[in-house]
C-alpha cells in the first residue's frame, strides 16, 4: 500500500503543481489548464516546488537560553 506524502487531501494550488512553470511572478499551467470551481483535472502534487511557511520565533531569548 503506498502512502501519500502529505495526506490526500492537497489544496489545488498552481504554485506546487508538477506541470507548473515558475519563471514568472505567476505561476502558469504548462498543459494549458485552469482551475474551475476549485479543481483542475491536470493537477499533480509537486512536494519539491512547496514552500515551507516560515516560523518566527515569540519572545525574547538570551545566549544563556541556548547553552547546555
Amino acid at each position: 500500500m503506498k502512502y501519500k506524502l502529505f495526506g490526500k487531501n492537497i489544496a489545488t494550488d498552481c504554485s506546487y503543481c508538477e506541470h507548473a512553470d515558475l519563471t514568472g511572478s505567476t505561476p502558469v499551467c504548462t498543459k494549458g489548464k485552469a482551475i474551475r470551481d476549485g479543481k483542475c483535472r491536470s493537477f499533480s502534487y509537486d512536494p519539491l516546488q512547496r514552500v515551507p511557511a516560515s516560523v518566527s520565533l515569540s519572545g525574547s531569548f538570551t545566549a544563556e537560553d541556548f547553552k547546555l
